[in-house]
């Protein structure tokens, strides 16, 4: 079952209730923390997550763009978010932050830059809900999706299946209607679309047809 994650990194910051609401049908809430450290660019924190929470019944999959997630990631599920996020490459005990994490109640979640290779975290896996393989370099909205990531999204897939995992394989980055099949084609089931979704006339409707090409193209795959 496909899911999709709007990303507000897209949206109007002045009006966010009303952007978490315009994507009404969307299976969670994308929302990109960035601290101007780990990505080249400062976004939003805690109490905005805490505000959002209160906002919208969407539950809020929160992606960690930060240094120091052992420190802080575990404020996040404790501030209302669904899932939370943290990068391994700034993670110091990433066993232990997901074991945290999961102990507040949210999803564990962990993400990979484009070249950070999938393999040495393969016995990490059984502590987590999701991988997220980025599609784009970390730090921005509207950038092009990056084909070469395709093959580890495909080894990470294989990787759970191996395992008899029940993970979520989520790519963020680039992801639009003109590459979503690829990414669904190759086994991943969460999709964070931003500009795709919030730079639409409908952006409910984008979601809702952004959710059926990646249905329609998992089929064949299904494992």
């Amino acid at each position: 079952m496909a899911q999709i994650n709007p990303s507000i990194l897209s949206a109007d910051f002045a009006r966010l209730a009303e952007e978490a609401q315009a994507v009404d049908g969307a299976d969670w809430l994308h929302v990109d923390v960035m601290d101007n450290h780990f990505v080249p660019n400062l976004t939003l924190g805690l109490p905005v997550v805490e505000s959002l929470r209160k906002a919208t019944d969407t539950p809020l999959d929160c992606h960690l763009m930060i240094e120091q997630p052992d420190r802080w990631a575990p404020a996040y599920a404790e501030a209302g978010a669904g899932s939370v996020t943290f990068h391994v490459e700034a993670a110091a005990a990433p066993v232990r932050l997901a074991r945290e994490i999961r102990a507040q109640g949210a999803r564990a979640s962990m993400a990979l830059r484009p070249a950070t290779p999938i393999e040495p975290y393969e016995d990490l896996l059984p502590e987590l809900d999701m991988l997220l393989i980025m599609t784009v370099e970390p730090g921005f909205g509207g950038q092009a999706f990056l084909d070469i990531m395709l093959p580890k999204i495909r080894r990470a897939r294989r990787m759970m299946d191996r395992h008899g995992l029940e993970m979520w394989l989520q790519v963020d980055g680039g992801v639009s209607a003109s590459t979503i099949e690829r990414c669904a084609e190759a086994g991943a089931d969460v999709f964070v679309a931003g500009s795709a979704v919030y730079n639409a006339d409908d952006p409910a409707g984008a979601v809702a047809a952004l959710r059926e090409q990646a249905e329609r193209a998992a089929l064949p795959h299904r494992h």
